[in-house]
């Protein structure tokens, strides 16, 4: 019999890679996804692929989430606002996603004895100042009054109930800290900075630096985050612990734009953007240094990066590229179309839409 998986979050960047990658390993998965963040789209080559069932709603729907959960053997939990914007500009929302969701989903997997993964991030380090974060470092976050924090403090929450539960139920559950996975299908819609500076450099926008861009990141493939995730699921020595997840070198976000704009061959602009005027708030906050240990993840199964930087940059420009140009042609025809219902006829199409 083939293992069971519900992916919460399933349609978004990382789970619908996770979901490929389920499939393929012949796992039958149940995504349920609310598309606030996520999209159908990233699902769409799935369409009618064996062992996959949709179900469109909210992870904080305890009527969806119970019979979900109970049919299924490891529960995958990523569903979540997320990105800075979106944290920044909807406290509240966050904060009631974050912690509402992973609560029912933990209940429920008590209550049915099913494993789960839950999705955490390496936000929870905060203002931590180390070379490398490991997982029993302290983790400490600004003021309550900026609501930069509230992502962060609600994965603390997260972690905590889920290893509560994993104390006082028995509950196998463990917990992963992802650091800035990137790959095809994520936007910048929320504030994630590869795909948007991608975006920027292939439209000849100036590609926006929010801050001095001394910043360091490190940048993990998506593919390296789902096989790690699926390779948790299945160890016993993963229940009741906490992993890193992340890449083992780190760039700055200055040096990352460069690279971004080197790659695509574009003529923009490197420009930097204080971040009172990218967030619209005064006082905003970030680390300066976000850098995982995964010696913890490297020992137990292995875990070691396959790509770097300017493999997985080649990659998303490659997709992003085509997204530009299936959305230039989608705008040609409902321009056509809009002319035609106004009496107009058919027109050209632009030169420089053609091709």
């Amino acid at each position: 019999m083939s293992p069971r998986a519900l992916v919460t979050g399933g349609a978004g960047f990382i789970g619908s890679h996770l979901t490929d990658e389920l499939l393929h390993c012949g796992w039958r998965v149940r995504v349920l996804d609310d598309l606030s963040t996520g999209r159908r789209g990233n699902l769409a080559h799935l369409d009618g692929k064996a062992g996959l069932t949709f179900f469109s709603g909210s992870a904080t729907d305890p009527e969806l989430v119970e019979p979900l959960v109970a049919e299924s053997d490891v529960v995958f939990h990523l569903a979540a606002a997320v990105g800075v914007r979106l944290v920044v500009e909807q406290p509240v929302r966050t904060l009631s996603t974050n912690i509402r969701a992973t609560e029912l989903v933990l209940e429920a997997a008590a209550r049915h004895r099913v494993k789960v993964l839950v999705a955490s991030t390496s936000e929870v380090y905060g203002k931590l100042d180390v070379e490398r974060f490991a997982e029993t470092d302290d983790l400490v976050l600004g003021p309550t009054h900026k609501s930069r924090w509230s992502y962060a403090a609600s994965k603390i929450i997260d972690e905590h109930l889920a290893l509560a539960y994993a104390r006082e139920k028995d509950l196998q559950v463990s917990v992963l800290r992802l650091f800035n996975t990137i790959g095809p299908r994520q936007t910048g819609q929320y504030g994630m900075v590869v795909p948007r500076f991608v975006r920027q450099a292939l439209s000849g926008a100036p590609i926006t630096v929010y801050g001095d861009g001394t910043q360091r990141r490190s940048f993990t493939w998506v593919g390296d985050t789902v096989h790690a995730m699926i390779a948790l699921a299945q160890h016993p020595g993963a229940a009741g612990e906490v992993f890193n997840v992340g890449h083992t070198k780190d760039t700055s976000i200055g040096e990352l734009a460069q690279m971004v704009k080197r790659q695509t061959h574009s003529r923009s602009e490197v420009r930097c953007v204080p971040f009172a005027e990218a967030y619209d708030t005064a006082g905003f906050e970030d680390m300066q240094r976000r850098l995982p240990d995964t010696t913890k993840l490297r020992k137990l199964i292995g875990y070691r990066p396959t790509l770097n930087l300017p493999a997985m940059l080649e990659a998303i420009v490659t997709y992003q590229r085509a997204e530009l140009g299936r959305e230039v042609r989608e705008g040609v025809v409902r321009h056509l179309q809009g002319r035609t219902s106004r009496g107009s006829g058919v027109g050209t199409i632009p030169s420089s839409f053609r091709g």
